[in-house]
């Protein structure tokens, strides 16, 4: 009778459980697994195919699609990375981004752990005012910003020159930065920073040694998201930047207009671009995911 109870009764339990509950148990991970994998090769696709147009010739390019290099090995070739060395433009201008995207990361992390820092832990007049405006300035669209700061720059003589552009981007992510980090510093128990401070650890030691590693995946987290917005935008390089020594998106972006079947250099510049960011984050994802898993956490 029990027995005829219990099974009633799991009955009763799946029968109320929904459809996609009852699949996901069903699944097994092996298979969860295949699927995931499959996932992942499909995104990846579009790099693996511009990877392959950039090892290949371009009358290979204009003929075939990229695929027909796995019956075709002999199409590979690095010519095209060899007349992209050649090119000053292109090569000038991921020195350019370079100078742009750290710098820009670097300030942001910098300023912004500072101002997390002050907003979580020190007392000062109007403190929770001035986070709100911090808060506030989140939602202001770049689009807004770009006539007003374009007069300012040209007024103080930085426009279309590195350091303008650098102190743009500072500017627009010091905010999430600062909501970011100030979010994060907030959770560190506060039983923590005081036997700090009995021990007489100051404001910049308990900054250094206890605040800073305890926040080292927030910090990581924020330092990929802006290099990667850095590293990627057009708009403001191509607004701000010098027209003559842009960032590499620009650059591909002149190339297509004056050059617009010179794919033997675009495939391998838009590769090169493209590699250098996801090499930050593979570098950096075990921070990344920690960061991301604490704050689901908190």
């Amino acid at each position: 009778m029990t027995g005829v109870n219990t099974a009633v009764v799991n009955t009763a339990v799946r029968a109320r459980r929904s459809l996609p509950s009852r699949i996901a148990a069903r699944v097994s991970g092996g298979a969860m697994r295949v699927v995931l994998i499959l996932v992942g090769l499909f995104w990846l696709m579009p790099t693996v195919g511009l990877l392959i147009s950039s090892l290949r010739d371009r009358s290979d390019i204009a003929a075939t699609g990229w695929w027909k290099v796995f019956s075709h090995p002999a199409q590979l070739t690095f010519d095209s990375y060899s007349k992209l060395l050649n090119n000053d433009t292109v090569t000038h201008s991921l020195l350019t981004t370079a100078l742009i995207t750290v710098p820009a990361t670097l300030l942001v992390v910098i300023i912004g752990a500072l101002a997390g820092y002050a907003f979580a832990w020190l007392e000062f007049p109007g403190r929770d005012w001035w986070f709100m405006v911090v808060v506030g300035l989140l939602v202001v669209p770049v689009q807004v910003a770009l006539v007003p700061v374009a007069k300012l720059f040209n007024a103080l003589g930085i426009f279309e020159t590195t350091p303008g552009v650098v102190l743009f981007h500072t500017a627009f992510g010091l905010p999430f930065a600062i909501f970011l980090l100030r979010n994060f510093f907030a959770e560190i128990p506060r039983e923590l920073l005081e036997a700090a401070r009995l021990d007489g650890a100051g404001e910049v030691r308990l900054f250094t040694r206890v605040v800073m590693p305890l926040g080292g995946p927030a910090i990581a987290s924020l330092g990929i998201f802006q290099f990667l917005w850095v590293w990627n935008d057009m708009l403001i390089a191509l607004i701000f930047a010098d027209s003559g020594n842009p960032p590499i998106t620009v650059a591909l972006q002149q190339q297509v207009r004056q050059f617009g079947s010179n794919i033997d250099i675009l495939a391998p510049g838009a590769f090169l671009s493209m590699i250098v960011p996801l090499a930050v984050f593979f570098a950096f994802q075990r921070q990344f995911v920690s960061g991301v898993m604490a704050g689901a956490v908190k």
